[in-house]
Formats: structure tokens, sequence, C-alpha cells
């Protein structure tokens, strides 16, 4: 059963197990420790990765998955199943789960080897606090939320992470407070737990303290649950409270679909429901305006870079500029030739919005450092030669 690919899926040879693939069809890719036998295979200039497990998990976690990214999580996509396989000594063989290799993601254990961090350490915390909320309002119990069962991605300075592996969740119509609470202990200690076995593989602490990186995670979460979660109490005359409560919701990448007002005449009392609370507030408004899909912080700087263009148009036209206008003429002026004009062999590098931001901040420091504005051309040039070129291809990163 798989959704794309089928003849090039047809063409593999299922009845081997995956241990026992020739090389030729094997791809390297950085992966996290698993205790499952995972190999990748390209098809089509599109890769996958290829899971054994038994028929009943392999079609449970393919389900899993299904609903998850029906309801617009970040999870890897789930592509098919191949099950029912025959070995050549006419034994049964485990089911394979497939799922699309996630572009341009990085496993924690690669970013934390590195010598130099993509993004600050902190913000590994607050993406894997981010993606365990995000679940939770979704329904998802995980069960094994950990940093092997995650990928994270470049998110405009900061990261996002996706969840990887779905076997061990459940989907619930709303998790109770013992749920979502027994979720986070076992993120707190596998956490934990894979930090000092990483730093033990490198002989070096990967980070300060591994139990308080863990602690932090679950502080991080329990701090943004309440924040979309609890209740408000103000009196009638108090309206803008609720706004203020809806705009601190939308800083944080969140919309509302709506409110509960409950007043008792002296009072009223504002409830929010989880179900209702939807993440990606920024890539939304981007992708109506432009087409562009991009992270939540990288959406949220082009939204910005977009804003300004659209008051330098109002400027030079002297007369006002819708947003659709504003986005199409920003769209073919500045984004597009900007992307373009990156060569080709270095686009693996990084994705799209993220080598567009990037850009922004380069042009910020050399024009810091002239005391004027160089312009995006020459920010371009200089973030190619300087930055873009000598960094590690992050696409599909390779062992």
């Amino acid at each position: 059963m798989a959704r794309a690919d089928q003849r090039g899926f047809l063409e593999l040879p299922w009845g081997m197990p995956l241990e026992e693939w020739p090389e030729s069809l094997i791809v390297e890719v950085e992966r996290g420790i698993g205790r499952h036998v995972v190999r990748f295979v390209e098809l089509n200039r599109t890769y996958y990765a290829l899971k054994e497990l038994p028929p009943r998990i392999a079609e449970r976690e393919y389900r899993l998955l299904t609903a998850l990214n029906a309801e617009g999580m970040p999870t890897v996509e789930a592509t098919g199943i191949v099950a029912e396989r025959i070995g050549a000594n006419g034994d049964e063989l485990p089911s394979v789960l497939i799922t699309r290799v996630l572009e341009f993601a990085l496993p924690y254990r690669l970013i934390l080897g590195r010598p130099m961090l993509p993004a600050p350490e902190a913000s590994i915390r607050a993406a894997l606090a981010e993606l365990l909320v995000r679940l939770h309002l979704a329904g998802f119990f995980w069960g094994d939320c950990s940093l092997s069962n995650a990928l994270f991605r470049r998110d405009a300075g900061a990261l996002s992470a996706y969840l990887v592996d779905a076997e061990t969740g459940e989907m619930h119509e709303k998790l109770s407070d013992g749920q979502r609470l027994h979720d986070v202990e076992i993120a707190e200690e596998n956490i934990a737990g894979e930090l000092y076995d990483l730093s033990a593989e490198l002989e070096r602490d990967v980070v300060a303290d591994p139990g308080a990186f863990a602690e932090d995670v679950r502080a991080r979460y329990e701090r943004l649950w309440d924040e979309l979660t609890q209740e408000e109490t103000f009196r009638p005359g108090e309206g803008q409270r609720l706004e203020e409560r809806l705009r601190r919701l939308n800083d944080l990448g969140f919309d509302v679909e709506e409110v509960e007002l409950v007043s008792d005449g002296n009072q009223v009392r504002l409830k929010l429901h989880s179900k209702v609370v939807e993440p990606g507030h920024h890539r939304r408004r981007l992708l109506r305006l432009t087409g562009l899909d991009a992270q939540e912080n990288q959406a949220r700087r082009l939204l910005n870079d977009l804003t300004r263009y659209k008051a330098y148009l109002e400027r030079t036209t002297n007369r006002p500029v819708t947003d659709a206008a504003a986005a199409g003429a920003w769209l073919s002026d500045v984004f597009e030739p900007t992307i373009a004009s990156i060569p080709r062999e270095l686009l693996a590098k990084r994705a799209a919005a993220e080598i567009f931001h990037e850009i922004l901040e380069h042009r910020w420091f050399l024009s810091e450092r002239a005391g004027r504005d160089v312009g995006l051309k020459k920010a371009t040039e200089s973030y190619i030669e300087q930055v873009l070129r000598t960094a590690p291809d992050e696409k599909l990163p390779m062992v």
C-alpha cells in the first residue's frame, strides 16, 4: 500500500530482510538510535525511510502518522506499508513502514555533536517542548517522547521539532492532565538519559547538565500549555484583556478559532479549549499571501520584510498598497530574485526561507559594520561566499 512511487517501490527486493539489502540500493543518512532496522532509499529523487516492524505495529503507526498529518501536526509523512512479506526460505518477514525523509532536518546527535550549534542550545529545549504541547493539544499521547524520536529544522535562528516515531502513541479526543503529565515525565527521563549516553560516546559534555536540560523542557512545556489553555477572569469593562490574550497567543505563533466567555454580571471568565488552539499563525498568513511554506519563525521574519517592502512601495508611489499587491511585488522583486541568485550546487545547504532569513541577518551585520545599508544584492553576494559556500549540506545529512 503506497501513496506515491508505486512502480519504484515494486522493484525493491521485499523478499529480503532490510539488513541484507545490497549497498547499491541504500543511502547512508544520519539518524538517531532506534530499536528497529531502518534503511533509506532514493526513488525518483525522493528519499524514503524504511522501517521493519511487526505487522500490527506498522499498521498502527501508519494510521497514527496519517491522522497527525491530517491535523497539520509536525511529523514525518507516512507514505505506505509493505505487508505479508515472505522470505526466500518461505518464512514470514516483518512489515515495512515507509515514510518520506524530512528534508533539511537534523537529528539531535548531529546538532549537539557539532563544535558550532546551528541555533542556541535553548532552541532545542524550546522546540521539543512546543512539539509536545502541539501533540497534546491534538489529543495525541506520545508515550516515548525523546530526542531520538524527533528531528530538528532550522527556523530563523531557532529550531523547530518534528515527530518521527509514533509507534507507542495513542490518539484520544482529549488528554487528561494525568496523561499529559505522564507523557512529560517519560520525556524528561528519556532526554536526560540520551544526553548522558551521547556525552559518554563523544567523551565530552554535550550540555552543561543533562538533568537541568530535561527539567527545562518540562518547565517550558508547562509555561506554554498554561498560556494556551488557562482560564482568565476580568471585569466586563476590561474587554482589552481578551484582545491582549489573543495577541500574546498570536505572538507565540498560535491562533484561537473560538473562545468561550462566561459572565455572571460581576466578572467574565475566559475559557480556551485545547481543540480550538491552532498553531502556525504566521505560517498560514505567509502561505495565504505568497504561497511560500516556511517554519513559524521563518514566516514571521519574511512577513516582517514584506511589511517593510509594503511601506517602501507606499512611500515611493504615494498611495496605499494592499497586502496582496505588496506580497506579489515582494515575491517578484525581492524574494525570488534573491533565491535565484544562489548557485544551484549550494541550494542543498539550507531551505530557501532559511537562506533568505540568513541573508537578512548578514545584511544587518554588514550594514552595522559599514555604518550604512549595504543593500540586498551586496549582502547576498557576501553571504554566498562567506557563509553558505563553507556550510555543510543539510537537505539530507549523510553519514
